[in-house]
């Protein structure tokens, strides 16, 4: 967690070199937020070939004032496919 993996409305927003697969691929659906403003949905394909659609989301024109979600990889925080590991800081 912190400038790397960043938890935002129940939400994780991640840096690509943080990101442990490189299996999301933009579906082209776009999307509108108000304050966060364009985005387009991402798709899911395992190594297996299973896909799951719109499991992530990417801002490509994202509010200046929300410099932790630019170009990042955004996830639901709970969702049945995504598992979240978190670790404790140490030395």
């Amino acid at each position: 967690m912190g400038w790397g993996i960043t938890p935002f409305e129940g939400n994780y927003y991640i840096r690509k070199k943080y990101l442990v697969t490189d299996g999301f691929r933009i579906n082209y659906r776009p999307g509108l937020c108000p304050y966060k403003f364009l985005y387009v949905w991402l798709d899911f394909v395992a190594k297996d070939g299973r896909k799951t659609r719109n499991l992530g989301w990417f801002y490509f024109l994202p509010n200046p004032l929300f410099p932790f979600i630019w170009y990042r990889v955004a996830v639901p925080h709970f969702h049945p496919e995504i598992q979240v590991e978190e670790y404790e800081g140490g030395n």
